[in-house]
């Protein structure tokens, strides 16, 4: 009875192992990754003409590693990439659109109206992220939505709900 399951168990072994190396010969297949084709700095804004794909093992593609080049096109370098190195996600930024001590023109929009006025940003921010802007005439701080390159948004796009409706109901 023990003769059996002992040879059971090697059998099983023996089976195991082979599944597990796959064919006599076979490696594994290659995985394609988005890769930088030359040397990016820091702080630039990368490009699809910036990258090309490179296949890599499995093991060297993990789970943090970005696998696709729509992924990466347009986000702006944290650190300086090397040429054919694998990026991670936290290698990249979106791409700021407001420097730290830039000149800003605010906008504060409601139906009907659309006032702007001229500030400066204490902090850099990228395209939705909120900053603060100081206005140089009173002095006063806000907090701003960036929407564009030296664009920024000044309260909320349904600060006053009753003047929405207002708005809307007047032909």
């Amino acid at each position: 009875m023990s003769l059996k399951i002992v040879t059971i168990f090697v059998l099983c072994t023996v089976a195991f192992s082979a599944y597990a190396q796959g064919a006599p010969g076979a490696a594994p297949k290659d995985i394609d990754i988005a890769v930088t084709s030359h040397d990016i700095a820091r702080g630039a804004v990368i490009g699809e003409g910036d990258l090309t794909y490179q296949p890599v093992s499995p093991a060297r593609a993990n789970s943090g590693v970005i696998r696709e080049i729509v992924d990466i096109a347009g986000k702006e370098a944290r650190r300086a990439l090397r040429a054919g190195e694998p990026i991670r996600p936290t290698d990249l930024k979106r791409p700021t659109l407001v420097t730290k001590g830039a000149t800003v023109t605010m906008v504060f929009e409601m139906p009907g109206i659309r006032l702007t006025a001229v500030g400066r940003a204490l902090n850099e921010g990228a395209q939705g992220d909120t900053i603060t802007v100081l206005n140089p005439t009173s002095y006063r701080q806000v907090e701003a939505t960036v929407i564009s390159a030296g664009n920024v948004r000044v309260g909320t796009p349904n600060a006053n709900p009753a003047a929405n409706t207002l708005a809307a109901v007047q032909p």
